[in-house]
C-alpha cells in the first residue's frame, strides 16, 4: 500500500496528512510535486488543504491544470482511492471527480476551530470503521467551505447516499443541508472540508479522524 500526497504550491496542510499515514498508521507514503507527470506505483492520492497556486481565480481553479492533476484523475478512474481535505476538496470539484461547488462562508469570515461533525453514511470505505451517526470532533479550517450543488445534483446525491459527512449542532459556512463531506457514485473519491489528519492523536485534541484513515488502509 503506497500513497501520493500531492503537494502544490501553497499546500499548508501535506506534512499533517504524510504523518498521519507514514507515521500514524505505518503505511508507506511520499510527497509528490505538482509538476510531476506520473503516479505509476501508487495506490492512493491525497489532496491536501492549504492554499494551493494562491487561490487566485479562486480555490482550486489553478490546481487544476497542474502537470499531476491528469493523473490524479486517471488514478481515480481506475477505481483507486483519492481523497482531499479542503482545498483538495475544492480541487476535486474544479476537475469534476465530484458535483458541485464552494462558495465563500456565508460569514465572509474565515472559520478556524474545531467542529462537531455526523457520519451519515458508514458504509463507505473511508468510513466502514465508524457508526452510522457517530459524531465525530473534528477540525476546520476554511473561507470557502459554503457547499452548494443545484436541487437535481442534490437530490441524486441522496438517492445514492452520496453525502458521507454533515456538520453537527451548528452550520460553520452555510452549506446546503449541512454538507461536510461526499462521495462518488463509483465509492472511490471522497472530499470533504474539516481535516481529520489533524485529529488522530490526543495531544493534537481529538483522536477521531484515525478511523477515517483506517478504514482507507483496511479497504484499499
Amino acid at each position: 500500500m503506497k500513497f501520493a500526497v500531492i503537494v502544490f504550491p501553497g499546500s499548508n496542510c501535506d506534512l499533517d496528512m504524510y504523518w498521519a499515514v507514514k507515521e500514524i498508521l505505518g503505511v508507506e507514503a511520499e510527497y509528490v510535486r505538482h509538476d510531476a507527470t506520473s503516479l505509476a506505483g501508487f495506490d492512493a492520492a491525497l489532496l491536501p488543504g492549504g492554499f494551493s497556486y494562491g487561490d487566485y481565480l479562486r480555490c482550486g481553479a489553478i490546481a487544476r491544470f497542474s502537470n499531476i492533476t491528469p493523473e490524479v484523475i486517471r488514478l481515480a478512474n481506475e477505481g483507486k482511492f483519492v481523497f482531499g481535505i479542503c482545498n483538495g476538496f475544492q480541487i476535486l470539484l474544479e476537475v469534476g471527480l465530484l458535483p458541485g461547488v464552494l462558495l465563500r462562508n456565508k460569514s465572509l469570515h474565515f472559520v478556524s476551530k474545531f467542529q462537531k461533525l455526523k457520519v451519515v453514511n458508514a458504509k463507505t470505505k473511508f468510513t466502514s470503521e465508524y457508526r452510522e451517526g457517530e459524531i465525530l470532533n473534528i477540525p476546520i479550517a476554511h473561507g470557502e467551505g459554503n457547499y452548494y450543488c443545484d436541487e437535481e445534483i442534490l437530490k441524486d446525491l441522496q438517492a445514492n447516499k452520496q453525502i458521507v459527512f454533515t456538520y453537527e449542532g451548528s452550520n460553520p459556512n452555510g452549506s446546503i443541508e449541512n454538507i461536510a463531506g461526499i462521495i462518488n457514485k463509483k465509492g472511490n473519491v471522497l472530499g470533504m472540508m474539516p481535516h481529520p489528519e489533524r485529529a488522530v492523536e490526543a495531544l493534537l485534541g481529538s483522536e477521531d479522524g484515525l478511523k477515517f484513515f483506517q478504514s482507507i488502509l483496511k479497504n484499499c
